[in-house]
């Protein structure tokens, strides 16, 4: 895949911090598509039995902000916080918890309210850069696709076999109400190990 020579200077500039292993979890498994008692973003998911190996961070806590997300594309910088519901969603943009942390190999969900953090999502494009800073390590990520989906459609959440960060917010953007869709963006990890 091109990359366009500005991104690459961007990204060459970044120091790359590594220090963890080992994912937490084998896979995900879809166990409701009522959304009621989960996020208005994304249909429920849990994670199957955890593998043997341990990740050496701490998890971040439920409603705790663990990371930050820039989008210089949108010249903004939003926390993101461990959760998806009302009380995490006002707090910056929430982590899916049935999903991996950012700079993990597989599908890293976020989802955040497009009245506020993810107003202008939809000027976000293909082959923008996307950073996470954590703890464990800043990852790059260079957007790949664009779609809008039903509120309900699972491929949002699946998993995938390299590290994926998925950015979910509601559809159309002006709607009055309960939106019907949602906007999807999802990168890919250019920059940093993924870990596993």
């Amino acid at each position: 895949m091109k990359r366009s020579r500005s991104a690459l200077a961007i990204a060459s500039t970044l120091l790359i911090t590594l220090g963890v292993g080992a994912s937490g979890y084998a896979g995900y498994q879809i166990i409701s598509m009522n959304t009621a008692q989960g996020s208005d973003y994304l249909p429920k998911i849990m994670p199957l039995v955890p593998t043997q190996d341990v990740p050496r961070y701490v998890a971040p806590g439920v409603g705790s902000i663990f990371a930050s997300l820039s989008i210089p594309r949108l010249n903004k910088v939003f926390p993101i916080v461990e959760g998806t519901q009302a009380s995490q969603l006002k707090k910056g943009v929430g982590h899916y918890i049935g999903s991996v942390l950012p700079g993990f190999a597989d599908n890293s969900v976020l989802a955040g309210h497009r009245d506020s953090y993810f107003r202008n999502l939809g000027q976000v494009k293909i082959g923008d850069l996307m950073t996470v800073t954590t703890d464990w390590g800043v990852f790059v990520y260079e957007v790949h696709r664009i779609r809008i989906v039903k509120a309900d459609d699972k491929t949002v959440i699946v998993p995938t076999p390299s590290a994926v960060l998925t950015l979910s917010t509601c559809y159309p953007f002006r709607f009055i109400g309960n939106a019907p869709k949602r906007y999807i963006v999802q990168a890919g990890l250019v920059i940093g190990e993924a870990m596993h």
